[in-house]
């Protein structure tokens, strides 16, 4: 019996790939890559507000048994990418650090689609161990089980975009489109 089969599949949250120190990730040298997986105090187009110290006792846990947060591709456990060299929170949030290998296939691919702008999203793959709700319905979540950060094509969190090589107008007009998408799916999901 694996973990999902005990536990249940992860949750997951998106979190936009940003180009300044404060809000996201940056790619270095290829395949050296950097930034916040999560942001604290911001509430992501679910409605959720991860609280500073949520991941904590995950990372410990982590640590102590000599054990690393997955790097994967869009979620899937199937498709690693890379390592996560170092994962801690600050004052900000959950920063990461690590390298995508390129001698894997689909590490060669995302260096590619990093490096051109078509991949712009960082997401984080978790199980919800405590979380407060708020009248609106709003979670603040206060304790997370991290597994894995994936990189991803569409971010939950929205104000944290990586600089596309040229700042492509057209890169622009397909996350609005995406986030159209997006709303209109959450729309749905809540009649």
């Amino acid at each position: 019996m694996g973990y999902m089969d005990l536990f249940g599949a992860p949750e997951r949250k998106f979190m936009a790939l940003g180009g300044d120190a404060a809000s996201g990730l940056s790619v270095t040298e290829g395949q050296l890559v950097q930034g916040y997986a999560s942001l604290f105090g911001k509430r992501d187009q679910g409605g959720d507000v991860v609280q500073r110290g949520a991941y904590e006792a995950s990372l410990a846990a982590l640590g102590a048994s000599g054990r690393r947060v997955k790097m994967l591709w869009q979620h899937d456990p199937s498709q690693p990418i890379g390592v996560w060299d170092e994962v801690r929170e600050d004052a900000t949030g959950l920063w990461v650090k690590g390298r995508i290998l390129t001698e894997v296939a689909r590490g060669r691919e995302a260096v590619a689609l990093l490096g051109a702008g078509a991949i712009d999203g960082l997401s984080i793959g978790y199980r919800t161990l405590r979380a407060d709700r708020g009248a609106k319905g709003q979670r603040t979540l206060t304790e997370l089980e991290l597994w894995e950060v994936s990189l991803v094509t569409f971010p939950m969190l929205p104000d944290a975009r990586v600089a596309a090589k040229g700042d492509d107008p057209a890169a622009e007009t397909w996350r609005s489109l995406a986030q159209i998408f997006e709303d209109a799916r959450r729309d749905l999901a809540d009649r």
